[in-house]
């Protein structure tokens, strides 16, 4: 079969740098398109440089990267850097990229790409806020039904929120953006909170990747030793849990991953629960289905992969 061609919209962030590592050390399944940064761990300016910046330790300078959205659609930006550090990728010393960032704007690519490229030819893969994804939406609906499908790292239901008691961070930072995709019509896979913090990279699980002796190994262990400490504290966990590379082993062994298809819809108006996926895990709603949500993974299988893979690199 073809490799799969994708769109990473992204907000790095370690987890996402190890997201985008896994896509590109694997050439024979996935075919990065281009990197879509939008505002989110971080400011937009710290996005695009970052995401540059892993492009070019996984020795792609080639891949494209545009910058896209630096806010939300409706309200202020919410950042991270208390999790990901000031400059989103703390933990490495990774220099400054020399690769160029590309002109034009983020939205524009994702909307050219999918019109030049086969209807139902080209995944959707958003780590961040869906701001450039629900923008590219407005702005031109025809490329919805031209998306082969939606697979994103957001939402809970059973762990809830951890950004607010009921909201997940990507999809708090800008749920008008998520209400607008997850409503659009595309076929759509979610990877919660309920997915992500099974995946957590333990101390053999990590030394593992310090053990591969290459930059990129020992990188990745780096941000991950960086990135432990807040989920550690905050949740008395065996280590941090990688999120967005849970959409990337997604794509290569969907296997991994069990879930249901059912209806999520997005709180928007209450102060109180903002940004919540409401998701119908038991059916007791007549709303019709329009994602499915993960509820489990084969932790074990997702680390063998994510290891093997990034030994490539």
């Amino acid at each position: 079969m073809a490799p799969r061609k994708i769109i990473i919209d992204t907000d790095p962030g370690q987890d996402d740098a190890v997201a985008i590592l896994l896509a590109l050390a694997s050439p024979e399944d996935i075919e990065v398109l281009g990197i879509t940064a939008v505002a989110g761990n971080v400011p937009l300016a710290l996005t695009e440089t970052n995401a540059r910046k892993v492009c070019e330790l996984a020795g792609r300078p080639d891949v494209k990267v545009f910058a896209g959205c630096d806010r939300p659609l409706a309200h202020t930006l919410v950042t991270a850097e208390h999790v990901h550090g000031k400059t989103g990728l703390d933990g490495p010393d990774l220099p400054a990229p020399v690769m160029p960032l590309q002109d034009g704007h983020g939205v524009d690519f994702i909307v050219d790409t999918l019109r030049a490229e086969a209807p139902g030819s080209v995944t959707l893969c958003p780590l961040g806020p869906l701001t450039n994804i629900a923008t590219a939406f407005q702005r031109a609906p025809d490329i919805v039904e031209k998306v082969q499908e939606i697979v994103l790292m957001g939402g809970a239901y059973f762990e809830v929120g951890n950004i607010t008691p009921a909201a997940e961070f990507n999809i708090y930072v800008d749920p008008e953006a998520a209400e607008i995709v997850f409503r659009a019509g595309a076929p759509i896979v979610v990877m919660p909170l309920d997915v992500t913090h099974k995946a957590l990279v333990t101390t053999p699980r990590n030394e593992a990747f310090r053990a591969l002796g290459t930059p990129v190994g020992v990188a990745v262990a780096q941000m991950t030793d960086f990135f432990e400490r807040f989920d550690k504290e905050k949740y008395g966990s065996e280590g941090a849990p990688l999120h967005d590379p849970c959409v990337t082993a997604y794509l290569l062994r969907p296997e991994l991953f069990t879930g249901r298809h059912i209806n999520v819809e997005i709180e928007t108006g209450s102060k109180l629960t903002r940004g919540m996926t409401v998701a119908d895990w038991w059916g007791v709603t007549d709303r019709a289905t329009n994602a499915t949500f993960m509820g489990d993974i084969d932790a074990d299988g997702f680390f063998a992969l994510l290891t093997e893979r990034l030994a490539r690199l």
